[in-house]
């Protein structure tokens, strides 16, 4: 089961980086958009514990971003270190495109599988998501 899940995860981590390279991004920093869209104004430690990665790559994901126009960092008043990461107008267009491209990958990811296969899934999932939390 392990294997079938990786083996999913890897084809459809493949199919969205071929897709969101068409628009300039990478997997990492679509991710990101897509992590702004659900709450911009994130400081850029909050959005690399969202994303699960380390400050030092973050820092990295969001020099490409800036440099493509697509954030700004801002600074926080009263804390010189602390940034609030935003969207430009630019990058919450492209955002809404790399929202739109998920979700057509979700759908054909989905295709045949009915609600109720889903909903069990789901389920699975989560289960065995508290079950590894509980032992690590």
């Amino acid at each position: 089961m392990i294997d079938a899940m990786a083996k999913v995860n890897r084809r459809l981590r493949t199919v969205f980086d071929a897709r969101v390279k068409e628009r300039g991004l990478t997997l990492a920093r679509a991710r990101t958009l897509l992590a702004l869209i659900e709450q911009e104004g994130l400081y850029q430690k909050e959005l690399a514990e969202a994303l699960e990665i380390e400050n030092a790559t973050m820092v990295r994901l969001l020099d490409g971003l800036e440099r493509q126009s697509f954030i700004e960092r801002q600074a926080v008043q009263g804390d010189r270190r602390a940034k609030r990461v935003v969207m430009t107008a630019e990058g919450k267009q492209l955002a809404a495109q790399v929202e739109k491209l998920a979700g057509d990958v979700r759908e054909d990811l989905l295709d045949g599988v009915s609600d109720e296969e889903l909903s069990i899934a789901l389920n699975v999932m989560r289960k065995m998501s508290s079950s590894m939390s509980k032992t690590h």
